[in-house]
C-alpha cells in the first residue's frame, strides 16, 4: 500500500452514490473541503458506529462547509439499505472494483482471526478546496472517528 499523505494531490473521481447518482469529488470541492473516508463493509458493527457518528455531527460539518463521502466496495443497492436504516445524511459511494481505494492507497493486505485477505483499510482524508490532502486520519476507534475528525480540522 502506498497511502496518500498530507500535501499529496487527491485523485479526482466520480462514483455512484446510494441513490445511483454520480458524485464527483471535483464538484464537491467547489463547496468546501471534503472528508473522504474509507470503510470496509456497510451494515457491519464498526462501520455502522462510524457512520452514525458522522451523521450526528452534520451541523458541525455544515459549519465547516465540509462534504462527507463514505467509500466502500459495496454495491449501490447495499449502500441504500445501509443509508436508509441508519438515516445517514451524506453520500455513500460504491467502489466495487476498489479502483479509488487503490488510488488513495487504502486497499491492501489485512489480517483477521488468522486469515489474510485483501480489503479496505479504515482511513480518512480531508481534501482541501485546492485538491490536496490537508489532513490524514489513521489513528482512531470507530466510535470516536467523528470527534477525532473535528479535533483534527479545528486544530
Amino acid at each position: 500500500m502506498n497511502t496518500l499523505n498530507v500535501g499529496d494531490n487527491a485523485p479526482m473521481f466520480t462514483l455512484q452514490n446510494q441513490y445511483d447518482q454520480a458524485v464527483s469529488l471535483q464538484e464537491c470541492l467547489n463547496s468546501g473541503p471534503v472528508l473522504v473516508y474509507f470503510y470496509p463493509k456497510a451494515s457491519t458493527p464498526g462501520c455502522t458506529v462510524q457512520a452514525q457518528g458522522l451523521r450526528d455531527i452534520k451541523a458541525d460539518l455544515d459549519g465547516l462547509n465540509m462534504t462527507v463521502l463514505g467509500i466502500s466496495p459495496d454495491p449501490v443497492t447495499k449502500l441504500l439499505k445501509f443509508s436508509d436504516k441508519q438515516e445517514l445524511n451524506f453520500h455513500l459511494l460504491s467502489d466495487e472494483d476498489h479502483a479509488i481505494a487503490d488510488a488513495f492507497g487504502v486497499w491492501g493486505e489485512k489480517k483477521f482471526m488468522g486469515k489474510v485477505y485483501d480489503g479496505i483499510h479504515r482511513l480518512s482524508f480531508v481534501i482541501g478546496t485546492d485538491g490536496k490532502v490537508s489532513h490524514f486520519i489513521n489513528k482512531f476507534k470507530t466510535k470516536e472517528h467523528h470527534q477525532v475528525l473535528l479535533d483534527t480540522v479545528n486544530g
